[in-house]
C-alpha cells in the first residue's frame, strides 16, 4: 500500500478571502519537473468553538496551463460581461431578499445545466 507524499513547494501564494483561503503552490515531481496544486481551504466553526478545516484540491501539470487558463479567462470573463464585477450575493448586500433574485432568475432566458459528468 503506497501512500501518496506532498512534495516540498518550491514556489507558494496564498489567497485569503473571508472564510476560504486558496494556497496556489509549486511543487516538483520524481523527475523533477513542476507542477501546480490549488488548494481551497475553508474553515467550519461548530457551536462549541472549534472548528475544522475543508479542503479541496486540485493538481495542474504543465501540458494542461494553456487550456486552463484559456479556460479559466473565457469563463471569468463571461461572468464579469454578464453580471458587470460589483459582487452580489447575501453576504454583501445588507437588503439582499432571495425573492428577488429568484423572480430575477424566473425572468431570464433558461439555460441548460451541464454536469462534470456531461463532459
Amino acid at each position: 500500500m503506497s501512500e501518496r507524499v506532498e512534495q516540498e513547494e518550491i514556489f507558494s501564494q496564498v489567497l485569503r478571502a473571508g472564510r476560504r483561503t486558496y494556497f496556489f503552490d509549486v511543487r516538483s515531481t520524481k523527475a523533477d519537473d513542476y507542477y501546480l496544486t490549488v488548494t481551497e481551504s475553508k474553515k467550519f466553526t461548530h457551536d462549541d468553538g472549534s472548528f475544522h478545516y475543508q479542503k479541496h484540491k486540485i493538481y495542474l501539470y504543465k501540458e494542461d496551463f494553456s487550456d486552463f487558463k484559456e479556460m479559466l479567462n473565457k469563463a471569468t470573463d463571461f461572468i464579469v460581461n454578464e453580471k458587470g464585477s460589483e459582487v452580489i450575493s447575501e453576504r454583501h448586500q445588507k437588503d439582499y431578499k432571495k425573492e428577488e433574485v429568484a423572480e430575477a432568475k424566473a425572468s431570464t432566458e433558461s439555460f441548460t445545466d451541464v454536469s462534470f459528468e456531461d463532459i
